[in-house]
């Protein structure tokens, strides 16, 4: 049974959320906050598998909650939920240690999917934003995270026409079984090529991953 807390300042849609989570025989909301102060608590007494968490609201917003949670309770994934967009939201959802990020208009299966997804450690980014936070981040800023480097000179960096086929649906912002399902691999088989493509560029952090190569020319 995945265990989920829903954090969201507003009523409606967290009761929106706990209904449509709960309809799901594999899901299990165990709790639901109002703030990130107060998500934060519930974790810490409650354990869950995941958070879906808000990043505007009162007394502790969503990023800062999911930097709190990064180091007390490392185990439970958070996936940020919201209906903005820009930029800066992401950079930060994303680097204080959020598996992913969803707008709220997604729509119900979709959102049940990434759930799923999320709490197996996959991370969920919408192609539309994985393309949009590539662009963004051509060069990191003060106080970002820097990008990792390759282990070799950019220039000299190869990949086979697999690894090619696999990062081009990574940088889509394909998950594993996406990517699987399109190329007619098993999901262990490209688990396997992408630890290959992080050994080559030097991280193991998917979403780095995906903003380095799209940045970059591979040849």
């Amino acid at each position: 049974m995945l265990r989920v807390l829903i954090a969201d300042d507003q009523t409606l849609m967290r009761d929106g959320l706990q209904t449509i989570l709960q309809l799901e025989d594999d899901i299990e909301v165990i709790a639901t906050a109002e703030n990130g102060e107060e998500a934060c608590k519930l974790v810490a007494i409650h354990q869950p598998d995941l958070v879906l968490m808000d990043i505007r609201m009162p007394v502790m917003n969503g990023i800062e909650a999911v930097k709190k949670l990064r180091v007390d309770s490392p185990q439970t994934k958070v996936l940020v939920l919201t209906t903005f967009d820009e930029d800066e939201y992401i950079i930060d959802a994303l680097a204080s240690g959020a598996v992913g990020f969803l707008l709220k208009d997604i729509p119900t299966e979709k959102l049940l999917q990434a759930v799923r997804d999320a709490a197996r450690g996959e991370i969920m980014l919408p192609s539309s934003i994985a393309v949009k936070l590539a662009a963004r981040l051509t060069a990191p800023a003060p106080g970002r995270h820097p990008l990792p480097r390759a282990r070799g000179k950019t220039s000299e960096l190869k990949f086979t026409n697999r690894e090619m086929s696999i990062v081009t649906l990574m940088v889509e912002g394909r998950n594993n079984r996406e990517i699987a399902q399109l190329l007619f691999m098993s999901e262990g088989t490209v688990k396997n090529y992408i630890s290959a493509i992080y050994d080559k560029i030097g991280t193991n952090d998917r979403t780095q991953a995906v903003i380095w190569l799209k940045d970059m020319t591979v040849i």
